[in-house]
């Protein structure tokens, strides 16, 4: 079964046509980063007005690189939420366009959905239940995912995300969008022990996250210390250690939760998906407590960590599987939040 997938849930215009869930045929991304890093984060105005020039030509890559033409789908799937309002309908404009036009099925597909199915991208793929930690700009959730793509909710950050706290702490340090990239980059010259920063475990057994006491301490010795001295100045501290340290309070946190989830719901598989997920750190520590707890991890690849459409016609595949079709396709509107 032949799925294009298509993506625009917030700066990243991709479209890719996958073969029964898993052979990726091709995979198109037209990224925004260089129209954003001005701002020190994505401008929804600006993301729906790229979308808007960048979608047409995503998809007909998309098709040409498979080698396929639009008429040889079987269906289209389309991130249909959550995600910003603007860019998600640039998508599933012309995803419902194409499924009109061509007589096609039109699937809907969550975006949170299609990153847990990187899972089943990568090396290794679960065959049971797993605990997923799905960690992005905009989300840090946990959920078990049971072998037929059905989702169980766990916990969730009760204030900011994972990777929204990493942009934000970025832009305070004046490192560039995205900062996620910047500070992994900077954190392996650091001392991740150098500062010590308060760590939100909230309950006892709680699967819930918290960042935004974590972003006001940062900000705080920031206001303190002052931002890390120029040339001629004699610096109070390292930038290196400190981004190391916030980073590293941020990955110990993501690790024992997602390890307590585990244990928690008796499942010995877990995934890390998201655009979080390519954080070097993050991933060495969770091969670490994967070993330590006899953990079957499961990591995609980077390039299928941040947003892409590999992943929403992956999942679009299970959703079909699971519930069919969208019955009148020209009735899909957006989904700003959506909770799998």
């Amino acid at each position: 079964m032949l799925i294009l997938g298509v993506e625009s849930s917030c700066d990243e215009t991709a479209a890719a046509v996958v073969e029964d869930g898993k052979k990726i045929l091709s995979d198109v991304i037209a990224s925004q980063v260089a129209v954003h890093s001005p701002y020190g984060g994505v401008v929804p105005e600006l993301a729906s007005r790229k979308h808007v020039e960048a979608i047409l030509p995503v998809i007909a890559q998309a098709l040409e690189e498979a080698r396929v033409g639009a008429e040889d789908l079987d269906a289209i799937a389309v991130t249909q939420g959550p995600g910003l309002v603007g860019a998600l309908l640039v998508g599933i404009g012309a995803a419902k366009a194409m499924a009109y036009a061509l007589g096609k099925p039109l699937i809907p597909v969550s975006h949170l959905e299609g990153h847990m199915h990187a899972a089943f991208l990568g090396q290794t793929s679960p065959r049971e239940s797993f605990v997923c930690l799905v960690v992005s700009g905009g989300h840090t959730a946990l959920y078990r995912v049971d072998p037929d793509g059905k989702n169980h909710f766990l916990g969730a950050t009760r204030d900011d995300a994972a990777g929204e706290a990493f942009d934000k702490v970025a832009k305070l340090l004046g490192l560039g969008y995205p900062g996620g990239i910047e500070i992994d980059r900077l954190a392996v010259k650091g001392n991740p022990h150098a500062i010590a920063f308060p760590k939100a475990f909230m309950e006892k057994d709680s699967l819930e996250f918290s960042f935004s006491g974590l972003k006001t301490a940062v900000a705080n010795f920031v206001r303190h210390h002052g931002l890390p001295a120029g040339e001629n100045e004699s610096p109070s501290y390292r930038i290196e250690d400190l981004v190391a340290s916030f980073q590293e309070t941020v990955v110990d946190v993501l690790v024992t939760k997602t390890v307590r989830a585990a244990n928690l719901t008796g499942t010995k598989d877990v995934a890390v998906v998201g655009g979080v997920a390519a954080n070097s750190r993050l991933r060495q520590r969770l091969t670490g407590a994967a070993f330590e707890h006899q953990l079957n991890l499961h990591l995609p690849p980077l390039r299928l960590c941040t947003d892409n459409a590999v992943m929403i016609a992956a999942a679009g595949f299970t959703v079909w599987k699971r519930s069919g079709f969208c019955l009148d396709p020209l009735e899909l509107d957006a989904v700003s939040r959506w909770h799998v």
